[in-house]
């Protein structure tokens, strides 16, 4: 992990909502070991809850969770507290979702996987400042899997309508989802 030149603000307080455990854990302990006051939570329900009790000075939200969307927690935050800085983060980035999370107060868009210093220094980046290339972008294949996936979500898991949008051959598609993602 490379040191980050970053100044901590006074306030600290940080709430991360994502639904996939092992990655909130992770993610928290990283965030706590780097000088934050860490609180999580695991749905939009409890992150709302957590908002309306005492609202961060910095959120990382993912954008899909089992109980909804995160983009709820990051409104109720800009209502309770404009100045608090938020991010996303999302495995299903697509452009229309990016700038609803910017309209609703996130100063970042981040895509799975993220690591610590990436959370960071979206959170703490100086405004204007554009922020460095990622290291390691996602290769062609795993974008084309990842906008494969976002379409078959969006269609309800439904493979005759995801392949029929994304003209595709159903059998084509079946093979592709049973595949793991590419690197």
């Amino acid at each position: 992990m490379s040191e980050l030149a970053f100044d901590l603000p006074a306030d600290k307080t940080l709430l991360i909502v994502e639904d996939d455990k092992s990655f909130l854990v992770r993610l928290a302990r990283a965030m706590e070991a780097r000088g934050f006051d860490v609180k999580t939570a695991e749905t939009v329900a409890d992150g709302l809850v957590q908002v309306a009790q005492a609202p961060p000075a910095f959120a990382v939200v993912d954008m899909r969770l089992g109980d909804g969307n995160g983009l709820d927690v990051l409104s109720a935050l800009a209502n309770r507290r404009p100045e608090a800085r938020a991010i996303v983060l999302t495995g299903y980035g697509n452009i229309a979702t990016a700038v609803n999370a910017v309209k609703l107060g996130a100063v970042d868009y981040l895509a799975k996987p993220a690591d610590a210093d990436d959370v960071i220094a979206a959170l703490l980046a100086i405004e204007g400042r554009k922020p460095e290339p990622p290291a390691q972008p996602m290769s062609a294949d795993r974008v084309r899997w990842e906008h494969i996936q976002r379409i078959y979500e969006l269609c309800g898991r439904n493979v005759s309508e995801t392949a029929r949008r994304l003209n595709m051959h159903r059998r084509t598609l079946q093979r592709i989802l049973a595949k793991r993602a590419p690197k």
